[in-house]
């Protein structure tokens, strides 16, 4: 599998680099980060409850004031791939889940609970691309890994896709892949039933603070099973290398 694709081995004259080669990360400001978090936080969350509230209060009806509140999350994508100036895999999903937003959006029936049931459809629908990808030569995690472990460089990319050729790294994110799919298609499936459940307003409020509450408990998730899984090989490669030793 690993043959049949060259992203997975840097160059074709390129032999993929080992574990232990990867460049030192990029020095990033502390402060630069929180601020990060701060305005994706308020784009996302902070900004549509305020513009919900602030337009339904002037007379704007439910559904018109939701959907115009979704134009902040769109403006935050935007900006960062703006920013970032290349669509790489990660930068591909993003701009073609802002696409089905927009589209879910705008069709079908027009009442502010359909609206809020297709948003929790989009979220279901990135579930179930993570698990469809389980199928594809290279998961959706490989990706979203190497955008988020890697500065972007080609030294630092070369590096990533070499680790494709361990088990244990393959492993890895084929089970990051199902837990973020699994995950995904549960809350999106919660929304929906809550979406039945609750007033407008008060989902306008529970859907954000929900699709991040699943979003940071992922992370947090995922940033754990990553240290467990790379001290695994770590201890694994220095097993190996003892009995190799006790053999000699």
């Amino acid at each position: 599998m690993a043959g049949q694709d060259t992203t997975a081995q840097g160059t074709p004259n390129t032999p993929p680099a080992r574990p232990d080669e990867r460049p030192a990360p990029p020095a990033r400001s502390r402060g630069a980060a929180i601020l990060g978090w701060v305005v994706t936080i308020a784009l996302n969350v902070v900004a549509p409850i305020i513009t919900y509230n602030a337009l339904h209060d002037h007379g704007w009806s439910e559904f018109a004031a939701l959907l115009a509140s979704g134009a902040w999350p769109v403006l935050d994508s935007a900006v960062h791939l703006a920013w970032r100036r290349h669509l790489d895999e990660f930068a591909i999903v993003t701009l073609v889940f802002l696409v089905i937003t927009a589209v879910v959006s705008l069709v079908g029936a027009h009442s502010t609970r359909a609206l809020l049931v297709k948003d929790s459809g989009v979220t279901g629908l990135f579930g179930l691309l993570c698990l469809v990808t389980l199928l594809a030569p290279r998961p959706l995690m490989f990706y979203f890994g190497r955008k988020f472990a890697t500065d972007g460089t080609e030294a630092s990319t070369a590096w990533w896709n070499g680790l494709w050729q361990f088990d244990g790294f393959r492993r890895t994110m084929m089970t990051m892949t199902a837990v973020w799919g699994v995950a995904y298609l549960l809350e999106a499936g919660v929304r929906v039933a809550l979406a039945y459940t609750l007033s407008t307003d008060t989902m306008v409020v529970v859907s954000p603070v929900l699709i991040y509450s699943v979003l940071g408990a992922l992370a947090l998730w995922t940033g754990w099973y990553a240290k467990r899984s790379q001290r695994e090989g770590e201890e694994r490669a220095a097993a190996a290398e003892a009995t190799a030793a006790a053999h000699a």
